[in-house]
């Protein structure tokens, strides 16, 4: 009498599943990998465009000069796929007051990718004479 053959081992049809559920769990993996460094580089993109506009805005404030228009230009060779645009226009109801528009653009496609719009003032000539500061410590001439 012939002892029974051993049940022992995997058939081949329960390997062909293990491989097809791996196979199947790999390429959910990878579309999620690929999916979050997508995601952080639009992040990065687009955080990077938000920082330069205020920067340009900032760097209009700090001249204290608004010429009405609109005017472009890049960010140099430091940032060099993004492109800006600043649009300029004096408000009609109050005086010194202007409408500040800075777009940023990517260079290889042209899409927009950060538009900031604030309003800045314009200080009447000769209104930031130093004896006219209210800082802590000085006093005003008489």
């Amino acid at each position: 009498m012939n002892p029974a053959p051993s049940q022992a081992g995997f058939s081949l049809i329960e390997v062909i599943l293990a491989v097809l559920i791996l196979g199947i769990a790999l390429v959910g993996l990878t579309e999620g990998v690929t999916s979050a460094l997508t995601s952080s580089k639009t992040s990065e993109t687009q955080t990077t465009a938000a920082m330069l506009a205020a920067g340009q805005i900032e760097t209009l404030r700090a001249e204290g000069i608004y010429e009405d228009g609109e005017t472009e230009g890049d960010f140099g060779d430091e940032f060099p796929q993004y492109h800006w645009t600043q649009t300029i226009a004096a408000e009609s109801d109050i005086s010194g007051l202007h409408d500040v528009d800075v777009t940023v653009e990517d260079n290889r496609t042209g899409k927009t990718l950060y538009d900031l719009r604030t309003m800045l003032f314009e200080l009447p000539q000769g209104t930031n004479d130093v004896s006219h500061s209210r800082r802590p410590g000085h006093r005003r001439e008489q």
